[in-house]
């Protein structure tokens, strides 16, 4: 249902914003970003209300690190990915500080609502300045848009039933999956950060999962990329931001002392690779994939 409900709307809101005139830089922005991230929003949003904050931020973190290390690394084998667009390297660096600003955050104890308004905003800054900067590359990234997640010429009565029925199916998939990973870490005792780290964090990156290897297999390496950053980016400033204003965040736990540090150190060992105008080889990937695989070995030996 998350898949499903990630990649619907994608297509339609694409066709929707075109038919309306928008810009297409920023309907890829915003409709990308959102869209295969909206999964993570829903859970974070529901765990938090059911009073499980831990798989909410868990999800998040964990989220990121997958994004990164078995995201990218499942990519690049599938074709290696190209990292030497300027926008990308930008984006990278925002990405490294707003996980600074995550650990931060960390330290003082609390994601509040006068935080998250702040990450809400800075997400909002952001993007404006990143449509401004690039209004002249509108072009090309429609084209590249268009091949990877479906045409975005639809009949607007198929792009509204895309709309809504991805929304439905992400309302419905958001809520089976807190309500298993919670049954789950109970069941066998493996505490709610564990379970959001991993099990939550997978399910909700279906929907980049998705949209990387197939844009990698069509050798889009810029979608791949632009892809897997802009949800890390949004996934901190804008799922944590809207979290935190409706309910407050705690950190507590290995989350606080661990996680957050270790998708800090992932982010920083992206942003060499990405700045040097270097390819993620397949070899590269497979080290980034096994990387993943040893974290979540790692976690789990602890928890259990």
């Amino acid at each position: 249902m998350l898949f499903v409900g990630g990649e619907a709307p994608l297509r339609g809101s694409v066709s929707i914003a075109n038919r309306m005139g928008l810009s297409t830089l920023l309907v890829s922005m915003v409709v990308v970003g959102f869209g295969t991230s909206a999964p993570e929003l829903l859970v974070s949003l529901s765990s938090a209300f059911k009073g499980a904050p831990n798989i909410a931020l868990g999800n998040v973190v964990g989220s990121n690190i997958a994004n990164v290390l078995l995201i990218l690394g499942l990519s690049a084998l599938f074709a290696p990915i190209a990292c030497t667009r300027l926008e990308i390297r930008r984006d990278t660096l925002a990405v490294v500080l707003a996980s600074i600003a995550l650990v931060a955050l960390s330290l003082y104890g609390a994601i509040g609502r006068v935080a998250g308004i702040a990450m809400l905003a800075s997400l909002i800054a952001y993007l404006s300045y990143a449509f401004v900067t690039d209004r002249n590359g509108a072009n090309g990234f429609r084209e590249r848009l268009e091949q990877d997640v479906g045409h975005a010429d639809l009949p607007l009565p198929v792009a509204l039933a895309l709309c809504l029925g991805g929304l439905a199916s992400l309302a419905g998939g958001a809520h089976y999956l807190v309500e298993g990973a919670t049954a789950i870490a109970a069941a066998f005792g493996v505490p709610n950060a564990v379970i959001g780290l991993t099990l939550v964090a997978v399910g909700t990156s279906l929907p980049e999962l998705a949209t990387a290897v197939v844009a990698a297999y069509r050798k889009h390496s810029d979608v791949v990329i632009g892809n897997v950053i802009g949800s890390n980016l949004f996934n901190i400033l804008g799922i944590l931001g809207v979290t935190g204003i409706v309910i407050p965040i705690p950190f507590e736990g290995r989350i606080a002392d661990v996680d957050v540090w270790v998708m800090l150190v992932v982010a920083i060992l992206l942003t060499p690779v990405i700045w040097t105008g270097r390819t993620i080889s397949r070899v590269e990937g497979g080290v980034f994939a096994s990387l993943y695989c040893v974290y979540i070995v790692w976690i789990y030996g602890v928890a259990i």
